[in-house]
């Protein structure tokens, strides 16, 4: 965003006031509901269930976003679009597929007046439309890899929404690739969660155990599916990216075959992977406090806000401003003529990274005043420094809130070698790392009973289970 594009955020938007957002220890639900609204983030829309992302929480998306694609072009895979309408037939011919997404779908039937020959399906994954699609442009192994991705919005019909976590529409990008043999799709699988990794740790600066998911829990039709599960504040864990080695399912089901460079012919084998604006749920239940929004400085869209106090003075005004044009990071004055507390309560909650302060006193003592978002910590600072500590100031706070997520990660996995210690730890906030079998019984017995899950086969923990509650 460009910095006349912050100006909306000095008039008085839909914010809470402070004591309007819960404490995350007395109630952590309806905390993270005040934050997005203190925040100005999204509100729910007018048909259950959907959701209106509003300018501030669109410009994380943004962010994020750009960060993606950025990586998922590095890795050769160009952007294009599908419809997001879906025949009937074309849903039906996978499946497992079809079980696993049929309660969640959305029909359309009737149409420009008419009931509709073959009912639409509002697009809940692409796979369906994109390999019937594949399965005309593959024809021999010379037209593989063929890899695309698509920035798109799909609809999956949510029982219990929750703005970003779960809502009936939402954003992502969905990638699609396929290859001539098991070994490379399965090796690209990896890939693109490695990279859903590095944009958790390094940008978003969120901790999380990388693996692979059950077969309960992996995605309908998949032969394996990779995920990345971060531990939020409350202790329970959020499935935050996935890529899934398809194997040659849907290959067979869609007729994607290729001719082979010894005559025969064969399937394609798959991958698909994807990471969407629930990214923003998990970004706010990591990081953010009782204050309101904790943003990461990587994905911060307005990095620095320089507040002037002490009335309505011009020669504040002028010094805010000439500070400001010495700063390289976005950055917004807000020299409006009320009081401090108002000011500060507004960007604090919001998450800007840094704010300052200066007012007449300030101005003669040739300094300012800076808050650090994260810790609350204020520093003096002469004027003419401010801009030389901007940078790394930013990049100190987000290294520590990567290492805040780390430790809480890291101090809140347990080692457990019964289903009974398992219960207890995720009972008490806890993620369980499970040395015992974990059966298919016993998968369904811990959902059902307790309401805990598989979360995945971590990759550095060898023959080990990760179980928690999840969002």
């Amino acid at each position: 965003m460009k910095k006349s594009e912050f100006e909306y955020l000095l008039r008085n938007t839909s914010g809470n006031s402070k004591k309007d957002i819960a404490t995350r220890e007395d109630d952590f639900p309806q905390w993270y509901q005040d934050v997005i609204v203190a925040a100005d983030l999204a509100e729910n829309g007018p048909s259950k269930g959907s959701m209106i992302i509003k300018p501030y929480g669109y410009a994380i998306w943004e962010a994020i976003k750009s960060e993606l694609d950025e990586r998922i072009r590095a890795a050769g895979v160009p952007n294009m679009y599908f419809p997001m309408f879906i025949p009937e037939s074309l849903l039906h011919k996978e499946a497992n597929h079809i079980e696993g997404f049929a309660p969640e779908v959305a029909v359309v039937t009737h149409a420009g007046g008419k009931e509709l020959e073959e009912k639409l399906i509002v697009r809940p994954t692409s796979e369906t439309i994109i390999y019937d699609s594949f399965s005309h442009w593959i024809q021999s192994y010379r037209d593989l890899p063929l890899m695309i991705n698509q920035w798109a919005n799909v609809v999956r019909w949510e029982l219990r929404p929750r703005m970003f976590l779960r809502t009936t529409e939402f954003l992502w990008q969905e990638g699609h690739t396929a290859h001539s043999t098991e070994l490379e799709a399965d090796t690209f699988a990896r890939a693109m969660l490695t990279m859903y990794q590095n944009v958790a740790e390094n940008v978003m600066a969120i901790a999380v155990t990388a693996g692979e998911k059950s077969e309960r829990e992996r995605f309908a039709g998949a032969a394996k599916t990779y995920t990345l599960e971060p531990m939020m504040q409350d202790g329970k864990a959020l499935q935050f990216a996935t890529s899934h080695n398809l194997g040659d399912t849907f290959a067979k089901a869609f007729d994607v075959n290729f001719s082979a460079e010894d005559g025969s012919t064969q399937p394609v084998w798959q991958t698909s992977w994807g990471m969407s604006t629930r990214s923003i749920g998990g970004l706010i239940m990591s990081h953010s406090d009782d204050k309101g929004l904790v943003l990461p400085p990587l994905l911060a869209p307005l990095k620095v806000v320089i507040t002037t106090v002490g009335g309505d003075n011009a020669e504040v005004k002028t010094a805010a401003q000439k500070i400001a044009n010495t700063i390289a990071e976005t950055v917004l004055v807000d020299d409006r003529d009320i009081s401090p507390g108002e000011k500060f309560f507004a960007h604090e909650k919001r998450g800007i990274p840094i704010r300052i302060e200066i007012g007449p006193r300030d101005l003669e003592n040739n300094q300012v005043v800076m808050v650090l978002r994260d810790t609350g910590e204020k520093k003096t600072v002469v004027i003419n420094d401010v801009a030389k500590f901007i940078s790394p100031e930013l990049a100190a706070m987000q290294q520590r809130l990567y290492a805040q997520s780390q430790t809480r990660l890291s101090e809140n996995t347990v080692d457990c070698s019964s289903p009974e210690e398992a219960i207890a730890a995720i009972k008490n906030s806890k993620f369980a790392l499970a040395s015992f079998e974990v059966t298919a019984e016993l998968e369904t017995s811990l959902k059902k009973d307790h309401g805990i899950t598989v979360r995945c086969y971590p990759f550095e923990k060898d023959a080990k289970t990760l179980l928690a509650k999840a969002y």
